[in-house]
């Protein structure tokens, strides 16, 4: 700004050259820039390209900015949203203390934000938004595409003005980054969570003609195939209700024991083999679920190597155990188990030495120290390993459906429901709803198990102590609980490494490279150089890119979840943590069709981009995170915080420098599951590629499909590979935490 005009402009707003309330200007001006320079509506060309530079920018139609969008193309309701912007400008002359400052930036970010919103859904691709508008204005022939850059950055603009405005009335102390964050998450949530799953939820109560009809929804709910009994007095199975929660109490209850067998074994043990023991523990989460259905299925079907044994050597007949709840438990078992073992790991690590060794000084033996001081102090990552291997267990669709047989359960019912020939999707969304309450009694049950007690274990001081050692009896029962599994993870997945270089799976086992030639082929040419030939590398470049970019984005929001959830106290916090559950707890064919309903019409049109692919990875994913970061934080004392905010740190100064550190085997769990589930996931994917954003495990689908299962084998081979890779990277890069001054161990003697 030139020496002259500046001292006009600074008398005019006195505050706007000062230091203090920086965040309010940065944002004010983000929204502007929003509004005056980048377009307003999305281009159909994505979300990321930049055509539109260079084709038609600023005056064409569809790429105009928001103020041209009103004098060129007569959109004149977007007029109120540049009202709204000039609002806050009058909260420069004013001190952050002066209750017209705060005022100012609640009315214009709240008003801003909700009409920006609204606007999109009042009018779309067809003329209005909602039925009701063109009965009561008539037809109208304006029309709107999806939200672009600038709109996109005219909300977050609003919004941080109105969350500043709470800060600056004393909400969460006057903490400006905590109360962005709850608003940011907040809106992210109820964006991609709650509203694609209201618009499944909404039709349970709906007929096929999209009439609102209430005995319909209680027919449906109150259904025998839902809460039938029958298998108590016969041979007939029970409803789908009692199956999937039997199921699931089973997988969550067998996956924390054994994922804290395996924290044990690694944590508070000499055992040498540690860095193969995590290897092994973590195998069966780095595939896609129906590749382990499948390498159940040639070792213990019915023409299976294991039954084919059986019947040589002992006259054994075959049969059909493993299709069942047996089939499906041993598969979710393998899947889910490594959950809980990255969840405890860092739980079972942040147990102080220095409570032990007290324990111990007073003439506890080591029994009674880890059963009265140790395994307390777990509690609470127990609680969330148990809660996400149920409801993991709850939501899975692709081992029941590969294993099921005639054990139904909510999951595939939900599915059949939605793509069978009842299409009845009234009915899905009445599954949907009991598998709701299922997790919410699950949720409820941790909260009243772990209750108001503390679990605080690492404090501001340094513990110079070292774990003492465990038990005999619980040494040995990790010795006996983890290694069953591990010899049966290498089984599995030797069968699966065998099967890409075999001809035939299962039938013709002559060794060959063809199918990963095939799928990974490369050739060089004079003219173009080297070109990626394989039928594969479109779909795997793709899905590296999308998980990639995905994975971090989901443990940062996870991990900022907890921590506002963990240390923060607001009004509706209950109700927010049980929100991001939601889609953990809906299956992913319901997120799918939900996101296809959500998101292919204004105001926000992502379907057929890799947005839409790394959005739905993010919510879908983000619980673990959630869950993960709640269980170490739980550890850490809050006395960390105060001191660090009582020397004049400010909370992301202290997030970042003091608490993330020590969250490093959290955000370790994160990262890798969000990584791995976004490389590894089927069930919504199936319903969210397109021609340009084709997935690994989408292809692999197609490949098994069509009976190529030495292709998709292959494939799968080659994910793992990867997957390990990246895990190692992961854990490489975030490090180890160190809590102690010593070198960590356990005590020998």
């Amino acid at each position: 700004m030139p020496p002259k005009l500046r001292p006009v402009v600074q008398k005019e707003f006195p505050g706007f050259f000062s230091k203090t309330d920086l965040s309010f200007k940065i944002w004010l001006c983000v929204a502007w820039a929003g509004f005056l320079i980048l377009p307003w509506y999305s281009a159909y060309d994505g979300f990321w390209s930049f055509i539109w530079i260079t084709d038609g920018y600023p005056t064409f139609n569809e790429y105009s900015p928001g103020i041209l969008q009103i004098i060129l193309h007569q959109r004149w309701w977007l007029l109120p949203i540049l009202i709204a912007l000039f609002i806050p400008l009058s909260a420069l002359k004013w001190e952050r203390n002066d209750p017209r400052y705060s005022l100012t930036l609640l009315y214009a970010g709240g008003i801003g934000f909700t009409y920006t919103i609204s606007q999109g859904f009042i009018l779309g691709l067809h003329g209005w938004g909602w039925d009701f508008l063109g009965n009561i204005l008539g037809p109208t022939i304006q029309t709107q595409i999806g939200m672009g850059y600038g709109s996109l950055l005219v909300c977050a603009g609003f919004l941080f003005i109105f969350t500043q405005g709470l800060a600056s009335r004393g909400a969460i102390k006057g903490d400006i980054f905590v109360c962005g964050s709850i608003g940011l998450s907040v809106v992210l949530i109820v964006t991609f969570v709650f509203f694609p799953v209201g618009r499944i939820l909404i039709s349970a109560l709906q007929d096929d003609q999209g009439n609102y009809i209430a005995s319909l929804f209680l027919e449906k709910i109150i259904s025998p195939n839902i809460w039938g009994l029958s298998c108590l007095t016969s041979d007939l199975s029970c409803g789908v209700a009692w199956n999937s929660l039997w199921m699931a109490f089973l997988v969550g209850t067998i996956t924390t024991i054994l994922g804290l067998a395996f924290a044990l074994l690694v944590t508070r043990t000499n055992i040498q083999a540690k860095g193969f023991i995590r290897t092994a523990s973590l195998l069966p989460i780095i595939t896609p679920p129906f590749v382990i259905g499948l390498a159940l299925i040639l070792l213990f079907g019915r023409a299976g190597a294991v039954n084919a044994f059986l019947e040589w050597a002992f006259g054994i007949p075959p049969t059909r155990w493993l299709y069942g709840l047996t089939g499906i438990l041993i598969a979710q078992i393998l899947a889910y188990t490594p959950i809980a073992f990255l969840v405890l790991i860092g739980v079972v690590e942040g147990v102080s030495p220095s409570m032990e060794e007290a324990s111990q000084t007073l003439r506890a033996s080591r029994w009674q120290t880890f059963w009265t001081v140790s395994f307390p102090l777990m509690r609470p990552g127990l609680a969330n390993a148990f809660l996400l291997g149920f409801i993991e267990s709850l939501a899975d669709f692709g081992n029941p459906l590969v294993l099921g047989g005639q054990y139904e359960v909510l999951s595939t019912q939900i599915f059949f429901s939605i793509a069978g020939a009842q299409g009845d999707q009234g009915m899905a969304a009445v599954l949907s709803l009991v598998l709701l309450m299922f997790t919410l009694s699950a949720f409820y049950a941790q909260r009243r198990w772990l209750g108001n007690k503390s679990y605080a274990t690492v404090t501001g001081k340094g513990d110079s102590g070292v774990h003492v050692r465990l038990p005999k009896q619980v040494a040995w029962g990790a010795y006996i609980t983890a290694f069953p599994f591990i010899i049966m993870s290498l089984i599995v997945y030797g069968m699966i490494l065998f099967g890409g270089f075999v001809e035939t799976w299962g039938y013709k086992h002559n060794f060959t490279l063809k199918h990963y030639i095939e799928e990974f082929s490369l050739y060089w040419s004079e003219d173009y150089g080297l070109m990626w030939e394989g039928a594969a590398w479109n779909s795997f470049w793709t899905t590296l890119q999308i998980s990639a970019i995905s994975a971090p984005l989901t443990a940062g929001l996870g991990l900022l979840i907890a921590y506002i959830l963990v240390r923060q106290k607001f009004w509706g916090k209950d109700i927010f943590e049980f929100v991001t559950m939601l889609s953990f707890a809906i299956p992913g064919t319901v997120i799918g069709v939900g996101y296809i309903l959500a998101f292919n019409i204004p105001p926000i049109e992502i379907t057929g981009t890799g947005i839409i692919l790394i959005v739905c990875f993010m919510f879908r994913n983000m619980p673990t995170g959630i869950r993960a970061g709640i269980a170490s934080m739980s550890q850490l004392d809050p006395s960390l915080d105060e001191a660090s905010l009582t020397l004049g740190a400010k909370s992301f100064t202290t997030l970042r420098k003091i608490l993330l550190p020590l969250l490093r085997p959290a955000l370790v769990a994160a990262l890798v599951f969000s990584f791995v589930r976004a490389m590894t996931a089927i069930s919504a994917v199936i319903f969210l590629v397109s021609a340009d954003y084709d997935m690994a495990t989408s292809y692999i689908l197609g490949r098994v499909e069509f009976g190529d299962y030495g292709l998709a084998i292959a494939y799968s081979s080659v994910l793992i590979i990867v997957m390990l890779a990246v895990i190692g990277l992961i854990q490489f890069t975030v490090g180890k935490r160190q809590l102690g001054r010593r070198d960590s161990g356990v005590i020998t003697i």
